[in-house]
């Protein structure tokens, strides 16, 4: 579709595979995984800013981790949902394509760098507890959003433009639902092995860079909550940290299998599954593993409920 070696200002996203009548189901299945995750995640945000009880660090790193949530699942969905009510490809600028590349890549490392915070805020909670409120105070927890925030942002920035540098002239058809950076580099006739193996180690550093703080917080919780004579003692302690464990364990498997590959341009149905879990499928948990066995949450909620019903019958 392209001259020997010009450039593609446009490309077209294959999407998904399949008949119509497939798509449509995947629509239907798409568009109801996306609405939940940005109700579920505003509603966390709203009931987070609004009841007292549950402003603390905890809380407020997770009013921010919901908003990444929103924003990652917005960067590609919408898009992917418009594409599968579509027949045929799916057109998108050079600009567009960068753009969505450059968001999605920010927005995922920003929410790496919250998860380590998280982290570190659950060792204070539970490994020194008289202390936690001196340790985390707002102008610790303002600072790491806006570092978490702020890195994410710049650190992107040299990978997406040495990605879209290289000259697409092979094709301009990108088999993914989204400007797949792998598929990117398939379309490229330069010869980008150096490129692909720096991207490589900047996933590395990104993702081990947030789990060295993870393990070893979560090493030291363990052995505090070992350590504590009562079974109830334990598994309240243990009960505070259980989500963001969870959350964190599934955020990181998923991008492991998306990132840290050195060979950046494999089969096209495997970054697929791959993006599903980042964009969709963690996101979409989020708001249950962080709220359906947090009690005070849970009692926050039902107090936002009975305040709505008591409006209502006003």
């Amino acid at each position: 579709m392209l001259g020997n070696r010009s450039s593609a200002t446009e490309f077209y996203l294959l999407g998904f595979p399949g008949s119509p009548e497939s798509h449509h189901i995947l629509f239907t299945t798409f568009f109801f995984f996306y609405s939940v995750t940005v109700m579920g995640n505003i509603l966390i945000i709203v009931i987070v800013c609004a009841d007292k009880r549950l402003q603390s660090p905890m809380y407020f790193f997770l009013g921010h981790l919901s908003v990444l949530e929103i924003l990652i699942i917005s960067t590609a969905v919408p898009l992917m949902l418009w594409g599968l009510l579509l027949p045929g490809m799916q057109t998108i600028s050079l600009r567009a394509c960068s753009t969505q590349l450059y968001l999605y890549l920010c927005l995922g490392t920003s929410e790496f760098i919250l998860m380590a915070a998280m982290a570190v805020d659950r060792y204070v909670a539970v490994c020194n507890p008289l202390r936690y409120n001196i340790i985390m105070n707002s102008n610790t927890c303002i600072g790491v959003v806006i570092v978490s925030w702020m890195f994410g942002f710049l650190f992107q920035i040299w990978p997406v433009c040495a990605t879209f540098q290289l000259t697409f002239c092979k094709s301009n058809v990108i088999d993914h639902f989204l400007c797949d950076r792998g598929q990117l580099f398939k379309l490229s006739c330069d010869d980008s092995r150096f490129t692909q193996f720096i991207l490589f180690l900047m996933a590395v550093f990104i993702i081990i860079g947030a789990l060295i703080p993870t393990i070893i917080s979560y090493t030291y919780i363990i052995s505090t909550i070992v350590k504590i004579p009562s079974a109830s003692g334990r598994r309240k302690a243990f009960s505070t940290c259980a989500s963001h464990f969870t959350f964190v364990v599934i955020g990181c498997d998923s991008c492991l299998l998306l990132y840290v590959k050195p060979k950046q341009t494999q089969a096209a149905e495997y970054n697929r599954v791959a993006s599903l879990m980042v964009l969709v499928v963690t996101p979409f948990l989020n708001p249950f593993i962080f709220t359906l066995r947090n009690d005070k949450f849970i009692e926050a909620f039902q107090d936002v409920v009975k305040r709505c019903c008591q409006l209502l019958k006003d």
